[in-house]
């Protein structure tokens, strides 16, 4: 899955996020959120996780130092789901290369 990324002033990312600038420069030096290298005050992001730092912040009222935490667990999830897609796609393929050589033995273990 590709990333779309944004950049956008701190202006205005507070306006479309309901965050103050104040909240987004924590955020930047807690490094949850990424300055902009070419653009003064402007975070270069993906907005899907500007909105995702906002509705913990705000709407779970979330402490900005368990942001970090929460995010890192969130990123370990998704890690863990990708590497849980690789092996079931890995067993299927098993599966299927079994099936095509020869027959299945039922083995039962009683």
């Amino acid at each position: 899955m590709e990333a779309h990324i944004i950049t956008i002033t701190y202006h205005d990312c507070a306006t479309q996020y309901g965050l103050s600038e104040a909240d987004i420069r924590e955020f930047v030096d807690l490094g949850l959120l990424q300055n902009a290298p070419d653009v003064p005050n402007a975070l270069r992001e993906e907005p899907l996780h500007v909105a995702r730092l906002a509705r913990l912040h705000h709407d779970l009222g979330l402490s900005k130092d368990s942001l970090e935490v929460v995010l890192a667990m969130r990123q370990r999830l998704e890690q863990v789901q990708q590497e849980l897609r690789q092996q079931r796609a890995r067993v299927q393929q098993l599966e299927l290369f079994l099936r095509g050589s020869g027959p299945l033995l039922d083995v039962n273990f009683r």
